[in-house]
């Protein structure tokens, strides 16, 4: 299984001005120019960190998912929450020849944890022997940063402002997220459900 983001984030998304007043950096200076590659940097960091604790993506964007075979052909669960649209499926032979399979054979099950790609009869269409399923989808919860929950903005802020202020400390190379950050994105965390022996 693999996952690769087809479109990015565009520079103009990113809360630059947001970050530098939650640095409460000064404005007017030489500087400025050079400051914003790196504010940016550091929220694209945070986005992306915040995306793989959560299992969710942040801003609307498309993603390409390949997987070798269904877990369950009656319904695929999506690698990313929440998703808004399934634009193409299509199933890969072993010699690279891409058969798309018509929008009316599935449909796209909602759901704000584990969206699913369901059959609209028994199964899902069979993988080639060999092959491979290519499912494109957009995925996110807002198309601009203003749009989304305020806790989880207000995460990605605080997270970009502790990388820029400790972007020089080497004793933190394990990684660590502040606890203001984990607790804003606690109710989006994926619950694990299971018995420990």
């Amino acid at each position: 299984m693999m996952v690769i983001e087809e479109t990015q984030v565009a520079d103009e998304l990113l809360p630059v001005e947001a970050l530098t007043a939650q640095l409460r950096m000064g404005s007017g200076f030489d500087e400025a120019d050079l400051q914003e590659p790196v504010l940016r940097a550091f929220l694209r960091a945070a986005l992306a960190a915040i995306e793989a604790r959560t299992g969710k993506a942040l801003l609307i964007r498309s993603f390409l998912w390949t997987l070798h075979g269904w877990r369950d052909p009656e319904g695929a669960v999506l690698p990313l929450a929440p998703v808004q649209s399934v634009t193409e499926l299509a199933l890969i032979d072993r010699n690279g020849a891409a058969q798309v399979i018509a929008p009316e054979r599935y449909r796209l099950e909602v759901d704000s944890i584990a969206p699913r790609l369901r059959p609209q009869g028994a199964t899902l269409p069979s993988i080639p022997e060999g092959g491979a399923a290519e499912l494109r989808f957009s995925a996110g919860f807002a198309a601009s940063f203003d749009a989304l929950p305020p806790d989880l903005a207000q995460a990605v802020l605080l997270l970009a402002a502790h990388y820029y202020e400790y972007r020089d400390e080497t004793a933190l190379s394990q990684g660590c997220m502040p606890f203001g950050v984990t607790s804003l994105i606690a109710r989006y965390r994926p619950l694990r459900m299971g018995f420990t022996s």
